[in-house]
């Protein structure tokens, strides 16, 4: 059995008034974009849920939610590779966040800068 967050938070953490508009997954996440701030670069995407954008609103370094590891998690910590907050949106269906970033080092775990450099698909013709 996997566990999923708990979609409802401790009184006290994420404003209530962004928890109100999110609309998570059932399993209460909702996809996080990171984005490198000056250069729009995409870099990756993670999970979070209600406690994960709360820190990652309070602490200004990327908290996300690992699937596999079950756990918490915030970028840079174990790798070096951080992730420092330059502003956060909500996409208009309020079903997306989008983080944009100043990213030292690598944003992918397998060791590359970006999540989307590494197969990049072919166009078919019309």
């Amino acid at each position: 059995m996997t566990s999923t967050p708990d979609p409802t938070p401790p009184a006290g953490s994420l404003d209530p008034a962004i928890a109100a508009r999110l609309k998570r997954g059932a399993d209460g996440l909702v996809p996080a974009i990171a984005q490198q701030y000056d250069t729009g670069e995409v870099l990756m995407l993670g999970w979070m849920d209600d406690e994960a954008l709360h820190r990652t609103l309070t602490t200004g370094r990327c908290t996300y939610w690992s699937r596999s590891r079950q756990e918490y998690w915030v970028k840079g910590d174990t790798s070096g590779h951080i992730q420092r907050v330059k502003s956060v949106a909500l996409d208009c269906d309020a079903d997306t966040v989008l983080v944009k970033v100043d990213q030292t080092g690598a944003a992918c775990h397998t060791g590359d800068r970006t999540c989307f450099d590494a197969d990049v698909l072919t166009l078919l013709d019309s």
